[in-house]
């Protein structure tokens, strides 16, 4: 009985995508939340699901989106991923225009975002392709060269294609953060991307998980001083919050 209950479990999460505890509790009136936290651990460890905060995902729904190289990623840190996804999520207004990147915390926010009326410009396959799930939403997908780390585009031409275009906000999740190299990638025309998104938008929102921190990449896109908000997760050390904070940038 309890393999069948797992192998129930699993099968809603691929047909689902993502879960929380609570829906499981409704699909399994019976069963007490505590068993059902074991059953998704077993899961886990079997390599069908993500478990995140409150919940779990499957993985072969992951995979749909994004490949098998891309997904090792979005397992990794997941709590504090989703967390930052969920807060950046409630930034996004009605109408707003956005432009958001190709990394798994983007990939997270696009999964959290709220179904409205919006804009999104971004250079992520996986992010375009999971907006496109979503009715009200605009979806417009920047051209170039196929960086396959990261499922993602860049050009040289990146530039020109955005110089008519209008984004207010630039929602950007950093590979790599220091005080002194600022945040970083490993591509350097993503780099140069960023860049000039950083310019081009009225806001730049920083997601920057805490497992980023002290990690170099090659290419420093912005410092400290050129972002407006940093979204983070819970273990984001007290000490550099406050760097961020004397420099006037909020920090969620």
């Amino acid at each position: 009985m309890k393999r069948d209950r797992i192998t129930e479990i699993a099968d809603l999460l691929d047909k689902r995508g993502k879960l929380s505890l609570r829906q499981l509790e409704e699909y399994f009136p019976h069963v007490s939340q505590m068993t059902l936290r074991r059953d998704l651990l077993l899961l886990e460890q079997e390599g069908k699901v993500i478990r995140v905060r409150g919940g779990a995902m499957s993985v072969k729904d992951v995979q749909k989106t994004s490949g098998v190289p891309y997904t090792k990623k979005t397992t990794m840190h997941t709590d504090e991923k989703i967390l930052i996804a969920q807060k950046a999520a409630r930034l996004i207004d009605l109408n707003a225009s956005v432009f958001l990147d190709a990394g798994s915390t983007a990939l997270y926010l696009a999964k959290e975002m709220p179904d409205v009326t919006c804009s999104v410009f971004t250079n992520g396959l996986a992010v375009a392709t999971e907006l496109s799930k979503k009715k009200n939403v605009s979806v417009n997908l920047l051209g170039g060269s196929l960086i396959k780390e990261n499922l993602s585009t860049a050009s040289s031409l990146a530039s020109a294609y955005f110089t008519d275009m209008n984004f207010e906000i630039a929602i950007i999740s950093a590979a790599a953060f220091t005080p002194e190299n600022g945040f970083s990638c490993a591509s350097q025309m993503e780099a140069d991307l960023f860049k000039f998104i950083c310019k081009k938008a009225k806001f730049t929102y920083m997601m920057l998980d805490s497992s980023k921190i002290g990690k170099i990449k090659p290419y420093t896109f912005a410092r400290t001083e050129d972002i407006n908000v940093l979204i983070t997760d819970d273990d984001f050390p007290e000490g550099l919050k406050e760097q961020f904070k004397e420099k006037n940038i909020v920090v969620m």
